[in-house]
C-alpha cells in the first residue's frame, strides 16, 4: 500500500477511483447515473445516514421514520435536532409504511423520510410499484427522502431490486441514496459508506466531513473500489447461501407452537413473532414482553437474540442468519428446548 501511496490523507469525500467505482456499480446494478461530484464516501453506511440528515435537518424538522426500524435511526434524527415521526407498520403490512399512512404523517415541517429497503430489522422488500406510490407522495409533498439500501444486493427469490432513485427524476432529486459495501461485500469491519446525492447536497455532506471525520481509511477506499469494480459472482453466492439459510430458520420456526414470523424478502434477519408467549411461564418466570424473553431466552436456553422494543416492534425479537448452518440449526433447536422448558 505504502508503494501505491495509498497511505495518506485523501479528499474527504474519497478518492475519485472509488467515487468512480460507486457510480459505475449504481449504473450497472440500479439504472441510475451519477458523477463523481455527487458522490461523498465516509466511515460507514451508518455516519453516511447521519451526515445526510445533518445537510438537510434544522432543528425542530420532522423526519418520517417507518417502524420497525434500525435501532439507531431514531437516535441520529434526535442527535441533529429533528423530530421522530414514528409511523407504525404492522406484521400484517409486512412491516412496510403505505403512502396513505405516509402522506398523513407529512407536516409543514417535515423535511424528510427515512426508507430502509430491504430493511433492516424486518428483511421486507418494496415492490417497483410500491415504490412508485411513496415516491409519488414524496414529489407531491416535496420532502427529501434518505433511502438506505446498503441490503439491496441480498433480495431472495428472484425478486428484483428498485432503487428509489430509479423511479423517476422528480424523486431522484429527492433523494439521498445511501449504500456501502459491509452487507453485500461482507466488508463490515473495512467501514466505507456512501451517500449519492444531488451535487449540491453532495457538497454540503464533504464539507460537514472535512470538518467531522476527515477523509475515510485510503486502504479501505482501495480495496472498496475494488470489490466494486471486480467480478460480482462472489455477491452471488453469498446472496444463495443466505436465501438457503433463510429459507431454513423460516420454516423451522413456523413449526414451533407459540412462536411464528413470515418470510422476509432480503437482507439476512428474520422478526420472530412472540406476542403469543407473554404471560406465559417458562423456568418459574412469567414473560412479560419481548426483552423480558430474550433476557430468559439467553439465560436459561443459552440463545442471544435482540428483543424488537430498540426497533420499534416490542412483540417481536430479531434473528439473524448471517451465521453458519450449523448454528442456526442448534440455535433453533435450543428455542424448541427452551419453549418445553427443557434446559440447554
Amino acid at each position: 500500500m505504502r508503494r501505491n501511496n495509498d497511505t495518506k490523507y485523501t479528499p474527504s469525500t474519497g478518492t475519485v477511483e472509488v467515487r468512480k467505482a460507486v457510480c459505475q456499480r449504481l449504473k450497472e446494478d440500479c439504472g441510475v447515473e451519477y458523477q463523481p461530484a455527487e458522490i461523498a464516501v465516509s466511515n460507514g453506511a451508518k455516519t453516511c445516514v447521519y451526515a445526510a440528515l445533518r445537510a438537510l435537518v434544522n432543528s425542530g424538522d420532522e423526519v418520517i421514520l417507518s417502524a420497525p426500524y434500525w435501532v439507531s435511526y431514531i437516535e441520529l434524527i434526535q442527535m441533529v435536532g429533528g423530530v421522530p415521526v414514528v409511523v407504525e407498520a404492522s406484521e400484517a403490512e409486512h412491516f412496510k409504511i403505505t403512502p396513505e399512512k405516509l402522506a398523513v404523517a407529512i407536516t409543514p415541517k417535515t423535511k424528510c423520510m427515512i426508507l430502509n429497503n430491504p430493511s433492516n430489522p424486518t428483511g421486507m422488500m418494496y415492490s417497483r410499484q410500491e415504490l412508485e406510490a411513496i415516491a409519488q407522495v414524496c414529489v407531491e409533498k416535496d420532502i427529501y427522502v434518505i433511502s438506505d439500501e446498503i441490503y439491496y444486493r441480498l433480495a431472495y427469490d428472484n425478486r428484483e431490486f428498485t432503487s428509489l432513485a430509479a423511479i423517476s427524476p422528480e424523486i431522484k432529486e429527492r433523494t439521498l441514496l445511501v449504500n456501502g459495501v459491509s452487507k453485500s461485500y461482507a466488508m463490515t469491519g473495512w467501514r466505507i459508506g456512501y451517500v449519492a446525492a444531488p451535487a449540491p447536497i453532495a457538497k454540503v455532506i464533504g464539507n460537514y466531513l472535512g470538518h467531522c471525520t476527515g477523509s475515510p481509511c485510503s486502504i479501505s477506499q482501495r480495496a472498496s473500489a475494488v470489490a466494486l469494480s471486480a467480478s460480482q459472482e462472489p455477491v452471488e453466492e453469498l446472496k444463495a447461501a443466505f436465501e438457503a439459510r433463510r429459507n431454513y430458520m423460516v420454516e423451522r420456526i413456523n413449526q414451533i407452537e407459540g412462536v411464528s414470523c413470515i418470510k422476509p424478502e432480503g437482507a439476512f434477519y428474520v422478526m420472530m413473532n412472540v406476542s403469543k408467549l407473554v404471560g406465559k411461564e417458562l423456568f418459574g418466570h412469567v414473560i412479560q414482553d419481548a426483552d423480558d424473553f430474550a433476557s430468559l431466552l439467553l439465560k436459561c436456553g443459552k440463545v442471544a437474540v435482540v428483543p424488537g422494543t430498540g426497533f420499534g416492534a416490542p412483540g417481536f425479537v430479531r434473528w439473524s442468519y448471517a451465521t453458519s448452518m450449523e448454528n442456526i440449526k442448534e440455535g433453533l433447536d435450543r428455542l424448541t428446548k427452551f419453549l418445553r422448558n427443557v434446559p440447554a
